[in-house]
């Protein structure tokens, strides 16, 4: 179980997450890359943050159940074995 002090460090950390993403999202609609390096580079930070975040996310709640839980996805249905 998720302690209140570890909601409140990873919301700070996905806040911070978000705004390095917004800053990167304003300099490029604002004018700021003068170069394909610089373009390159800031892209692959914006991707970066995304897929950290999203990380985040999936680990706080998880789409599918583990291996070990008996329980099956609610998404699936049994037909039965055919024997």
């Amino acid at each position: 179980m998720i302690l209140d002090e570890e909601l409140v460090i990873i919301s700070k950390v996905k806040k911070h997450l978000k705004d390095n993403y917004s800053s990167i999202a304003e300099v490029m609609i604002s004018g700021g890359v003068d170069n394909m390096e610089k373009y390159k580079y800031l892209m692959g930070q914006a991707h970066a943050y995304k897929k950290i975040d999203q990380e985040i996310s999936n680990l706080l709640q998880p789409k599918e159940p583990k291996k070990d839980d008996n329980q099956r996805p609610e998404n699936v249905v049994d037909f039965g074995r055919k024997d």
